[in-house]
């Protein structure tokens, strides 16, 4: 059965846990180390401790670093609920939280004590700093915007589940349908949230996860030896984090509004000199912390090059590694089922993705 952690908070532009077990399992010894430098979701970090090797998962993004690290550093069930009892009696023994100074969208996407119960938890949880914590904002993050008309585990008003759509045009949207935000109680979507997720039960191991540029691994104090490197870097010219994520990144302390480039200065790349660029400073990165003979599996898209035209990008930025890196395989996938299709149809975006698995000496 599928760990019900895999899917704990739904994100954009990521791969399935199908693709991380079969390179994991192919090319990472049991008891080994696997960096993925852009972790997402977690996806391969998580899956790495499921199958018995340790993980480390780096990413610029709190909105990344937080789910990951709520996936990899599980706490128990039993503290997790524990902790949502007391901040339940301490919200309900609190003034209200003040919701002024927000905008428009956030009265309109929340119903007011569901956005009361928000403001309170996001000023409360340490989340950066506590394994609890982080369990309890990872699983906010899963339900803070998705499709409330079709289930009570969302708490905005109609929303995608894997993007936060930009204030105005859901303000918008939500008048011109006649939408209202449901009233939810956030302590028992909580308490039902970790009922569901905790039915899988928390692997043994531990994972690594830093916020940070993936430039600066090879300076981590802390660095173990890497075998392998299983990592989708950000697709050429197709999403912002920092826009798409927008929300999110509010809730973990951000900005009430999507920024640009504030985060990191590699959102949304859009020029192919820009990008092979980019991918080069990744080779730079694994020249210097991948072990000889480890290898690199890289899932990437790019909107308008040719699948030929990435597999000869990314052998040819190889060489700045300062390595012998040999291409063994690479592969085309044609992308059937777009997550932009649901909140953007017929959009033309990013229409295949390649696989490249690299062997460095």
């Amino acid at each position: 059965m599928r760990h019900r952690f895999h899917s704990l908070c739904p994100y954009f532009a990521m791969f399935p846990e199908s693709f991380a077990e079969h390179w994991i399992g192919r090319l990472a010894p049991v008891g080994s180390w696997v960096l993925d430098p852009f972790c997402g979701r977690g996806t391969a970090p998580f899956q790495s401790l499921l199958m018995n090797r340790h993980a480390i998962g780096i990413d610029v993004n709190p909105v990344a670093v937080c789910v990951t690290r709520a996936k990899v550093s599980a706490p128990t069930r039993s503290s997790v609920l524990r902790r949502i009892r007391r901040l339940e009696e301490e919200y309900e023994g609190s003034e209200s939280e003040t919701t002024s100074g927000l905008s428009e969208f956030f009265r309109v996407a929340y119903s007011r004590r569901t956005l009361r119960q928000i403001m309170f938890l996001r000023s409360r949880l340490t989340w950066e700093t506590s394994a609890v914590d982080c369990m309890i904002a990872a699983l906010i993050l899963g339900a803070l915007h998705g499709e409330s008309q079709k289930s009570e585990a969302y708490l905005s008003n109609q929303m995608p589940r894997t993007i936060s759509t930009k204030p105005a045009y859901s303000v918008r949207f939500w008048r011109t349908h006649g939408m209202k935000a449901p009233r939810r109680d956030v302590f028992d979507v909580l308490r039902k949230a970790v009922a569901f997720r905790y039915e899988s039960p928390v692997p043994n191991g531990k994972g690594l996860v830093r916020r940070m540029d993936m430039r600066e691994i090879p300076r981590l104090e802390d660095m173990p030896e890497v075998r392998t490197i299983v990592t989708s870097p950000p697709y050429l010219d197709v999403t912002n984090f920092e826009e798409d994520q927008w929300l999110r990144i509010w809730f973990l302390g951000g900005a009430p509004y999507p920024t640009y480039r504030k985060i990191s200065k590699d959102d949304r790349i859009e020029s192919p000199e820009g990008y092979w660029g980019f991918i080069g400073d990744f080779w730079r990165m694994a020249g210097q912390v991948l072990s000889p003979g480890g290898n690199v599996v890289l899932r990437l898209g790019a909107k308008g090059l040719h699948p030929s035209t990435i597999v000869d990008g990314v052998i040819g930025t190889s060489v700045v590694s300062g390595r012998k890196v040999k291409l063994v395989d690479s592969a085309v996938s044609e992308i059937k089922r777009r997550q932009t299709d649901s909140f953007r149809p017929g959009s033309k975006g990013c229409m295949v993705e390649v696989d490249c698995h690299l062997k460095v000496s």
